[in-house]
């Protein structure tokens, strides 16, 4: 535990006092109406709006998360997320000025607008609830379970001071604020955020006991984990952690942020923009400092880490693994002592690699189901000066309040707008539905702390709602362009995928199909995703497609074009409809072309950074002159994409 200096203290209190005064300013105006507390009037500028999605993904579990990815399997670990910028530039380059000519409140709402009939209301409530309460709680409950193992190890605090404290602030300030209140102090946040990040990088490579970058990535500990790709000999972990993200997980996968087709708070950005310029221009800038500038701070921390806290050798891990399991076998059959229980505590660390981390943060410190290689980063920052260490605390909760302002304005939004007000009461006033907006608003926020205390780790999170939306991503990107999509196809792909992923993560399915080694581990991601496809795609062409007439409104109000909807305007022409009211060249192939050449952009960026702090300067140049060249040919599409846009 560390004393906060009274710098330190004035910094934080500094950063509060800021953030709720910024909420309650424009709280009058944020209450005056759903389309002012969700969307602020859908007037915002494209930069104040791509600050905002960068400082929401900015949370307190991403730097926990990185830093668990990197120490166990080093920086190409990342491309767990890294594979979603191909989703982030689809978005750009294809779907952002889609859902800004949508005009609708949510995405969510969009169903309403695709599909027709029942299915449609249905669906519509049922995901509302779906991702505005399931998905956004154990969002939320990942982010509160970085701050619960920040202010443990930081500061000492108990796990239900901090949440209290957290949730109270946050939620007052989101229910006062409303979404412009979160935009406007996601501006602070950023920067706030930003140069806690880089000072802390700064500081802890610098270290006695790191002595710089040089040292740093020669350290027997960190040599073998600053390679940008995985090993190429090693086909398990080349196909964990590179293929199945770059070939499937991509483009099948639902995920806060990365969502195909865009969506979640994502699109609730791009509908709150002036003009589907601007939505295009704020997701293109989110993608740039999510993926290519942002990364690189939380990677050093967590590479130094591994100096500090070393993992365990390869031949402790595994003798403590079989003498773990074998603990457990005897536990089976007997009550274990205190000694015993403290032995296989021992082998249950050491088989982990955490004997290091285990023996900085005992039990009487942090609790012992807390302790997992993300809390390095936690860890890292205790050695920060004073100064420093109030100003990364200060952005850690600007991490913190951003994220889950987003999420609670973002759910709250779900359950007004698509549950309350199609479900419950058609008529209520504006007053009602802000009053209601507000007190979700709090109910989000408690359910997810409490979850947070259950929790363990923030990379379980992610990988359950990785594997639990797999396969349904294909949809959300075709419905826009392929007319005989209906409601029943997103209901059976949403269940489908659901159910198929709880069959498999059963323990007895697991040890069978997968531990088992009937089939490697990587192939139950695909099996789901397999699954979840011929599932929906049978279930499509068996039920009836969505009317004639849903469709030609679809089409007249988004006019998505395309080999897709070639059918649609051939029935339209024969019932004599005119819904074809753009007749400039499709913009989708155009769109694609740059999405392959911002990921080039972005990931020489990326790549380009890397190495120039690595010191091998040769590729750096090589890849900074890609990146020159890609910026140029992607100026140029950008300019006849941006022709297409009425």
């Amino acid at each position: 535990m560390i004393t906060l200096s009274t710098l330190d203290l004035i910094l934080i209190f500094s950063f509060f006092t800021l953030t709720l005064v910024i909420g309650i300013v424009v709280s009058k105006k944020s209450g005056k109406n759903t389309s002012e507390f969700f969307l602020s009037g859908r007037n915002m500028p494209w930069w104040l709006l791509g600050l905002s999605m960068v400082a929401t993904t900015f949370s307190t579990d991403t730097p926990n998360l990185v830093t668990d990815i990197v120490r166990k399997g080093g920086v190409s670990g990342n491309w767990a997320w890294w594979a979603f910028l191909i989703t982030g530039l689809l978005t750009v380059f294809v779907y952002a000025k889609l859902w800004r000519k949508s005009n609708v409140n949510t995405d969510i709402e969009f169903y309403d607008l695709r599909y027709g009939g029942k299915p449609a209301h249905f669906l519509r409530g049922f995901r509302a609830l779906y991702l505005g309460v399931i998905f956004n709680v154990l969002a939320m409950s990942g982010v509160t379970l970085a701050a619960i193992k920040i202010s443990q190890v930081m500061l000492g605090l108990d796990p239900l001071y901090t949440v209290g404290i957290a949730a109270l602030i946050t939620v007052v300030f989101s229910a006062v604020g409303g979404f412009r209140g979160v935009v406007y102090t996601d501006f602070v946040l950023f920067f706030t955020a930003m140069v806690g990040a880089i000072g802390a990088a700064y500081y802890c490579i610098n270290l006695p006991e790191v002595n710089g970058v040089t040292n740093l990535i020669t350290h027997p500990q960190v040599v073998d984990k600053i390679s940008l790709l995985p090993d190429f000999d090693n086909t398990e972990l080349l196909i964990t952690l590179l293929i199945i993200p770059l070939a499937v997980q991509w483009w099948s996968s639902w995920y806060p942020g990365g969502e195909p087709g865009g969506g979640g708070y994502i699109a609730q950005r791009m509908l709150a923009a002036k003009d589907e310029n601007h939505a295009i221009g704020a997701t293109f800038f989110f993608n740039i400092m999510h993926y290519a500038i942002r990364p690189w701070p939380w990677i050093l921390v967590a590479l130094a880490s591994l100096v500090l806290y070393p993992k365990d050798d390869a031949n402790t891990m595994e003798a403590a693994k079989y003498n773990y399991i074998e603990m457990q076998k005897l536990e089976e059959t007997r009550a274990l002592t205190d000694k015993e229980k403290e032995r296989m505590d021992t082998y249950y660390f050491a088989s982990e690699g955490l004997t290091a981390i285990r023996q900085a943060f005992p039990e009487e410190k942090v609790q012992k189901d807390k302790i997992g290689h993300d809390l390095a980063y936690s860890a890292m920052l205790t050695r920060l000066p004073s100064g420093l260490l109030g100003l990364v605390l200060a952005s850690l909760i600007a991490a913190f309040m951003s994220t889950i302002s987003t999420h609670l304005n973002w759910g709250s939004s779900y359950i007004v707008n698509d549950f309350y007000v199609q479900q419950v009461n058609k008529n209520a006033s504006e007053k009602e539905l802000v009053l209601v907006g507000r007190i979700s608003t709090a109910v989000l926020m408690i359910i997810s702390t409490v979850l947070a205390l259950k929790l363990t780790n923030a990379k379980q999170i992610f990988d359950y709602i990785i594997m639990f939306g797999a396969g349904t991503g294909l949809i959300f990107i075709l419905r826009w362009f392929w007319w005989r999509i209906n409601a029943w196809s997103e209901i059976s792909g949403m269940f489908a995928s659901g159910i198929v992923s709880i069959i498999f993560n059963l323990e007895s399915v697991n040890l069978a199909l997968f531990e088992g080694g009937m089939l490697p581990a990587w192939s139950k991601y695909l099996l789901v995703v397999g699954i979840t496809t011929i599932i929906w795609v049978v279930v499509t062409f068996i039920t009836k497609p969505e009317d004639d007439a849903v469709l030609f409104n679809f089409y007249k109000k988004i006019q998505p074009g395309g080999p897709g909807w070639k059918s649609t305007l051939e029935a339209a022409e024969k019932q004599q409809v005119s819904i074809k009211t753009d007749f400039s060249q499709w913009s989708v192939p155009s769109g694609i072309l740059a999405m392959l050449v911002g990921c080039v952009l972005i990931y020489g960026v990326l790549f380009a950074t890397g190495y120039w702090i690595y010191g091998r300067y040769t590729f750096a140049i090589i890849l900074t002159i890609v990146v020159i060249v890609a910026t140029y040919i992607l100026s140029k599409l950008w300019k006849k994409i941006k022709s297409t846009i009425l």
